[in-house]
């Protein structure tokens, strides 16, 4: 099995040389954006691609705004702050995702409730988090959420598009309407997926998309911010670029705003990727496609897009049959260089976020234990 697996990936790939997990591609117009910034001298924050790619990326998923960010934390930390989430307040969020989902409320004195993932899309499951409100929470008077134990503000939910496969936006929706919460999608790994024929990080009030080297494109380092509303769209472009009030020369902030520009040099590549996103979304569902029929009569069960949604495969994954042959796995194909990972530690074991406030973790716990990523690089892109 480890062996048919090396062969059929360095096929895929036709290369014998070190295959990453994933890695970008360059095949359109990125040297001659970036030659263009350099040229310029606009290579810093003011730039016309900023404002280019923000429309291209609007436009594509079709919400009311979207504003570039330095990086994907970054758009989440301002998500959350646009979303009146304080010091001392708690976010619903899962425990099974990347750690910046946990950073971005930990910098700004916020807690993490870790609620268990549903096992098919692997994102926030309404049930657990239905269950969890329900035992744990209450509305005051004011209508505001909270903890029943502590009186902590709950603020919102943020569930992730785990692997680029859309979460149960409906339910997870009706949640925060019958609790008064704040949806913000944390959809880094889910540029190009549809929930419902919506695209992800559009539903909630926010959205959080990253653009780092190994997602499905790439600005080097960067990411955006997605808001629903044009109001939200403009004080997102505010506070995100130091909140300075547009005046000719003069330097004047009315808030404590944050530095998250994105420099017009990132965002010259954005402009180049987003010209070709459609065929590496493409490329990438052959090759989700490929990995499903090698799987197929296996003892590995291969994850597929949920029937609900068309997903990205950002990262392909695998569940393997138990943990011993998890291990075998990962040992086995990275010691001939085949880059294959397992999921992430769970939140709650990293010694930040320990003490954490949560659910039963069965599904997550499950998980962790059994999944594997798969190389994923577009091959025809």
């Amino acid at each position: 099995m480890h062996q048919q697996l090396i062969d059929f990936i360095r096929d895929t790939y036709a290369t014998s040389d070190f295959i990453p997990l994933h890695a970008p591609t360059f095949a359109g117009n990125e040297k001659a954006y970036l030659a263009d910034t350099i040229d310029s001298t606009f290579v810093s924050s003011v730039g016309k691609f900023v404002d280019e790619f923000e429309v291209k990326v609007r436009e594509f998923t079709n919400t009311g705004r979207a504003v570039a960010t330095v990086n994907g934390t970054a758009a989440l930390h301002a998500a959350l702050h646009l979303a009146g989430v304080r010091t001392g307040d708690l976010v619903i969020t899962q425990a099974l995702t990347f750690v910046a989902t946990c950073n971005a409320l930990h910098h700004m004195g916020a807690r993490p409730v870790f609620v268990d993932i549903e096992p098919d899309a692997y994102g926030l499951c309404p049930v657990a988090t239905a269950t969890w409100l329900a035992e744990h929470a209450e509305l005051d008077n004011a209508g505001v959420c909270r903890h029943i134990n502590s009186g902590a503000a709950i603020k919102a939910l943020m569930p992730m598009h785990t692997f680029g496969h859309p979460a149960r936006l409906d339910e997870l929706m009706a949640l925060c309407q019958q609790w008064n919460l704040c949806l913000i999608e944390d959809a880094a790994e889910s540029l190009g997926s549809f929930y419902k024929g919506r695209h992800t990080g559009t539903l909630g009030r926010f959205g959080a998309l990253s653009f780092n080297g190994n997602k499905v494109i790439t600005t080097g380092g960067g990411g955006m911010l997605l808001c629903q509303d044009a109001e939200d769209g403009a004080r997102a472009k505010h506070v995100t670029t130091t909140a300075k009030v547009p005046h000719p020369y003069e330097f004047y902030h009315d808030e404590p705003g944050f530095n998250y520009r994105m420099p017009n040099l990132n965002a010259a590549l954005g402009c180049a990727q987003m010209e070709r996103l459609n065929t590496i979304l493409a490329s990438k569902r052959q090759l989700a496609a490929r990995y499903a029929d090698f799987f197929q009569s296996t003892d590995y069960r291969f994850i597929k897009e949920p029937a609900y949604a068309r997903s990205n495969y950002w990262l392909n994954a695998v569940l393997c049959p138990n943990v011993e042959s998890r291990n075998a796995l990962l040992e086995i194909t990275n010691a001939r260089g085949v880059m294959i990972r397992p999921v992430w530690q769970l939140m709650h074991r990293l010694p930040m976020f320990a003490d954490a406030l949560r659910g039963d973790l069965a599904h997550s716990e499950w998980a962790e234990a059994h999944l594997v990523n798969l190389p994923s690089s577009p091959t025809e892109a």
